[in-house]
């Protein structure tokens, strides 16, 4: 999964890659697949992650990023206009975490291969 970056930083165009788009790529990039086979795929793979994140799971994409939902806890807010205290119920969020990969690729920066790329030890891990 090395084509992480395929447009150049300087081609930038401020457009935001819609679903068509994503659809367009894949259907490129492998022209034995029909249009609607491409789509499927597509749709199949995206409602597997929806999936995983509804369970309450985290789904991790190498050299892209870490989805996760975290479950925030019931708390006071104020109001910005009143100064109202305001209870916010729990809920659980969206997060996402991307790869050094993918922020070096953002950043414009040489990739560096997937085998140097540092992982990061676990907050549990003790030093020898």
């Amino acid at each position: 999964m090395g084509r992480v970056c395929r447009v150049s930083p300087k081609e930038k165009t401020g457009k935001t890659a819609t679903r068509a788009d994503l659809l367009d790529a894949i259907y490129e990039t492998c022209r034995t697949l029909s249009r609607a086979q491409a789509r499927d795929i597509f749709e199949m793979a995206l409602e597997e992650i929806s999936d995983a994140l509804v369970r309450g799971e985290s789904v991790k994409l190498r050299s892209f990023g870490l989805f996760a939902v975290r479950s925030k806890r019931e708390r006071i807010g104020r109001n910005p206009r009143t100064g109202i205290e305001v209870p916010i119920k729990p809920r659980r969020v969206l997060t996402f975490k991307a790869s050094p990969v993918l922020i070096a690729a953002v950043n414009g920066q040489q990739l560096p291969p997937e085998d140097e790329v540092p992982v990061p030890r676990s907050r549990t891990a003790h030093r020898a």
